[in-house]
């Protein structure tokens, strides 16, 4: 079937807003497929950008998306509430199927497509998956939804613009030797074949992914809303511009300083900590202690090593347990065995290894020993847990893991510290073992303190208090008497509501500036993911956010903290339903399990807020 152009591009139709005013529909603009003269304004492809502009940021109702090499639209009539007309657009053969549709009453009315007919709008926006498939299209689609939200502070621009959308779409539709032809069969008649009611209960026509909108009659897609992360603050404009002072660091200071991965999108929380600190620089009262509290997901350690980034210093953590005491983070005398023999020549090569790291230290025995950190025991503890001792326990928390990792380390020192008889001397000596929290006060380092509301002993933190004030000191087990440096700043990262955890200690409430992490906004997570994870169906990725933040919202409510949710979970159930093709099944074994241990409440987080967004895929019948 060939085309009728005139019946898709009739220009005797009156322009809609904003260009009703517009004495002329010629605009001094061309695509690169046209005749590099003019560009003509046309109703139908103004209407059709508008209704999925209205789409993408949620103010008005209709859909587009695409099934395999088709392309179906729910467009929204101005006739009535329930008047929408649905297209169908096969770009293989350039065959439309539409009908006029009343949601009310579900009576279907032939859709002509003539001059006395509809005005093609509909199939205009049928149409748009495959013309934005055009690069010039769709940058020139990108500026004109910017003028469109911002209610077209520049009117000239979105002229153009428009334009230039006019003129891409009828030189593609009309000329078959252009290099990015649209074939469409429509006749001089108009007639376009008729959807019907059969076709909308077999579901054949259901759209596989979703380009903007919800659809509501050729299938039930859900609410969730596609737009972009506004204000993002980009790397090079937040990475090292908040250093508190000119300072030069060695290579291995320079080494300690994180990196940000290219995927990471800086929170505002972690800016408006930077620009605290770098403000009160030099002041009185220097702002330098900052707590990040929220649940578990949300980015806080992360956040932290962005803090260090942006004030390019070098960053450092301590892992609170509910054992842990004073002398932990201040150091401790130890007995000195680096020069003697422990009889083991496996142990004594470890000794060597541990000295060339800078010592005997958690850090070090842990990092040597290949022992999980706390990251890894919030995101999957019950794995973390089996790989520790061999034995499955779906109900492990990270405390539990902690517990055998500190004692597993603790065994390690106090062998590697065994001294071989035959070189025992009659005298000892002893040497203080520095820890990294007064490695970076003293230094001036961005330290981190995970989880200090687990440690039992409530006095600890109380012996802090003198370094957590910014002209602190501190009185060392060797007598030194430890000054805090001025750009020392530390961050404290704590869950309440992680099993475990208590209320913060009146102590470490002493902060200079609290902020409250949430997982972040949806279009933000999304953004996240996609880049992360590569994929490219934004609007799934869209719903599988809704789930996540559904799911942290009913957690919330009903108490349920023996799991974890967030970013993390995400990205894995994402990549997982990229390998297995079903987005339902992965969620289970990602998303879900991990939430929690309690078999109850994942049945109801599955049938509450997965199964609304997810349906379980159908089993087909036995032939």
């Amino acid at each position: 079937m060939s085309v009728s152009i005139n019946n898709i591009f009739n220009y005797s139709r009156p322009l809609p807003e904003p260009f009703d005013t517009i004495t002329n529909k010629k605009v001094k603009v061309s695509s690169i497929y046209g005749d590099g003269t003019a560009s003509t304004l046309c109703a139908t492809v103004i209407k059709a950008v508008h209704a999925v502009c209205r789409c993408m940021n949620g103010s008005g109702e209709g859909a587009v998306g695409v099934i395999d090499h088709r392309s179906v639209a729910e467009y929204k009539s101005s006739m009535g509430p329930d008047a929408y007309h649905l297209v169908v657009y096969d770009s293989s053969s350039g065959a439309v199927t539409a009908s006029v549709y009343d949601k009310n009453t579900e009576v279907f009315e032939n859709y002509v497509l003539h001059s006395s007919g509809r005005d093609g709008a509909a199939v205009m926006m049928a149409l748009m998956p495959a013309l934005q498939g055009d690069d010039e299209f769709q940058e020139n689609l990108e500026q004109y939804y910017d003028q469109f939200n911002s209610g077209y502070p520049d009117m000239a621009k979105a002229t153009e613009c428009m334009a230039m959308l006019c003129d891409n779409a009828y030189r593609r539709i009309k000329d078959p030797a252009c290099p990015a032809h649209i074939k469409v069969g429509v006749d001089k008649s108009g007639n376009l074949v008729r959807i019907s009611q059969a076709h909308l209960d077999s579901g054949a026509f259901a759209p596989t992914s979703v380009m903007a909108g919800e659809f509501t009659i050729f299938a039930k897609t859900g609410p969730a809303t596609i737009k972009k992360a506004v204000s993002l603050v980009e790397h090079e404009d937040f990475v090292g511009k908040y250093e508190l002072h000119k300072r030069t660091l060695n290579t291995v200071e320079e080494s300690l300083v994180p990196k940000l991965p290219e995927w990471y999108i800086i929170p505002q929380e972690v800016v408006d900590i930077c620009r605290h600190a770098q403000a009160t620089t030099g002041k009185s009262m220097q702002m330098r202690n900052f707590l990040l509290r929220g649940p578990a997901g949300t980015g806080k350690t992360m956040g932290a090593k962005a803090i260090a980034s942006g004030l390019h210093l070098p960053y450092m953590k301590y892992t609170c347990s509910a054992g842990t005491e004073i002398f932990d983070f201040v150091g401790m005398i130890f007995p000195d065995s680096d020069s003697a023999s422990t009889g083991d020549a496996q142990l004594d090569r470890e000794k060597e290894t541990l000295k060339s790291m800078g010592g005997v230290n958690y850090a070090n025995v842990s990092k040597l020993m290949g022992l999980p950190d706390l990251d890894d025991m919030d995101y999957d503890p019950s794995g973390v847990y089996q790989a520790l001792t061999g034995t499955e326990n779906a109900s492990a928390t990270s405390q539990d893991c902690m517990r055998i990792v500190l004692d597993k380390v603790t065994e390690k020192v106090r062998a590697l510290s065994r001294r071989d008889e035959a070189s025992k001397s009659s005298g000892q000596t002893y040497s203080y073992v520095e820890t990294d929290f007064i490695k970076a006060l003293k230094n001036g380092y961005v330290i981190e303190i995970q989880e200090p509301s687990t440690i039992v002993q409530p006095g600890v933190l109380v012996g802090l208090n003198s370094l957590l004030e910014q002209s602190g000191a501190i009185t060392l087990p060797t007598g030194e008497i430890i000054e805090r440096h001025p750009d020392a700043v530390v961050v404290v990262t704590t869950n309440i509501s992680y099993e475990g955890c208590r209320g913060m200690n009146q102590s470490v409430l002493r902060m200079s500036l609290v902020r409250d992490v949430e997982l972040p906004e949806p279009e933000v997570m999304v953004q996240r993911a996609m880049s992360v994870t590569g994929a490219t169906d934004e609007y799934q990725v869209s719903q599988m956010v809704q789930v996540v933040n559904d799911m942290a919202e009913y957690c919330r409510k009903n108490s349920i903290t023996d799991g974890s949710y967030g970013m993390r979970s995400l990205i894995d159930w994402i990549i997982s339903a990229e390998i297995t093709g079903d987005v339902y099944h992965s969620a289970l074994y990602t998303v879900i399990s991990k939430a929690t241990a309690d078999e109850m409440d994942r049945e109801a987080l599955i049938s509450t807020v997965l199964e609304p967004i997810f349906a379980p895929p159908r089993k087909r019948a036995a032939v």
